[in-house]
């Protein structure tokens, strides 16, 4: 697959790499998280339309996972907040120490976990070094209180359980899908990987991390649209303003239909038309999938970013959740993908030849 990422900003001066296919010059990293919201000096930019502006680079990279572990409170104290950003810190640290240059060459095979350490640890070659790697370094702060989960509600933290026609319509789905290899074809592969879609929910809506790298935003405002450029997979989504006129109901495009209003200084924004292969969280969304979206600036660095999923089909109940959206001091750069690459071809073709070789 594409290998296209970026070095964190600050760290290492810009570097063009180039990983078989052509990958754009690497994108700048995060901006230190803000911990205070707004402050008693600080006024809310506004559009020439009288908007509060959201316009800018933003990056949601964090270390808060999205559902909560079992047995946490709701909010980190911050003397946890430091020891968990200091053991982020010494991995990346690490990370970056120079290769001894008289180690052995390591074995061929293992698992990929994507971090240099477990690769090595598992006799494996890995595919990434640390140089690749942002998937963030600081608890999520939102409002002043450092959370152990993005999701907020249910109580607990976690995703609501599915319904019972949730359930069967997710084992109807893997049903089919076990009837190919998933080399049989491309449409098997993720979307990812066929350059689709972004990893996870990173494009949205809702917009979630990756934990990985590339959890920048690009946000561009006009009188009647907003566009969310992610940098993940270089995918667009236009957000119309003004009286929805929704798609019919056998549209379901990639990020779905999206209209936005303003109520006050926060946009909302609602979502519906979800495609059925965009997946949350592994859940395929049936056709009354909703997602309600609130973006508010607040701070100079800072817009809170608000999300409530309602899907009566798949989940027993609504869930939500709040992310910190932060000021990205750097610029995002093209996230080139499979233009130009042989990968995915490869793939299948490297699966054929397997199997023309197991019959032998």
């Amino acid at each position: 697959m594409d290998i296209c990422a970026r070095p964190r900003f600050g760290r290492l001066a810009a570097t063009a790499v180039v990983l078989g296919a052509a990958c754009m010059a690497p994108s700048g990293g995060t901006a230190a998280q803000e911990r205070d919201a707004g402050g008693a000096d600080w006024v809310v930019p506004r559009t020439p339309a009288g908007h509060p502006d959201l316009q800018g680079n933003w990056s949601n990279a964090t270390v808060t996972p999205i559902q909560r572990p079992e047995g946490r409170d709701a909010a980190y104290t911050w003397e946890q907040v430091a020891e968990i950003e200091g053991r982020v810190r010494a991995t990346v640290e690490e990370g970056y120490a120079d290769s001894d240059p008289n180690r052995e060459a390591p074995p061929v095979g293992g698992q990929f976990t994507g971090d240099p350490r477990f690769d090595a640890a598992s006799g494996g070659t890995g595919g990434y070094n640390r140089f690749f790697i942002d998937a963030g370094e600081l608890v999520a702060v939102f409002n002043g209180e450092p959370r152990t989960s993005l999701v907020v509600d249910p109580p607990n933290g976690r995703l609501p359980g599915l319904s019972d026609q949730g359930r069967e319509r997710l084992a109807q789905r893997r049903r089919l899908r076990s009837r190919f290899g998933s080399f049989d074809n491309p449409e098997n592969r993720p979307l990812a990987e066929r350059c689709i879609m972004s990893f996870g929910s990173n494009a949205g809506p809702p917009m979630l991390p990756n934990y990985f790298y590339n959890n920048n935003y690009t946000i561009v405002q006009t009188p009647d649209h907003v566009l969310i450029m992610t940098e993940m997979v270089h995918d667009v989504r236009i957000i119309r303003l003004g009286e929805p006129k929704r798609l019919p109901a056998h549209i379901r495009p990639w990020m779905g239909d999206s209209w936005g209003r303003w109520e006050g200084d926060t946009l909302v924004v609602e979502t519906t038309n979800l495609h059925p292969d965009q997946t949350l969280q592994g859940i395929p969304p049936s056709a009354e999938m909703k997602v309600t979206e609130r973006f508010t600036r607040a701070g100079e660095h800072t817009i809170n970013y608000e999300f409530t999923v309602e899907d009566p089909v798949m989940f027993t109940r609504p869930w939500r959740g709040e992310v910190p959206f932060n000021r990205l001091d750097g610029l995002v750069y093209e996230y080139a993908c499979h233009e130009g690459n042989y990968a995915l071809e490869n793939v299948l073709r490297g699966a054929r030849a397997e199997e023309r070789r197991n019959r032998n």
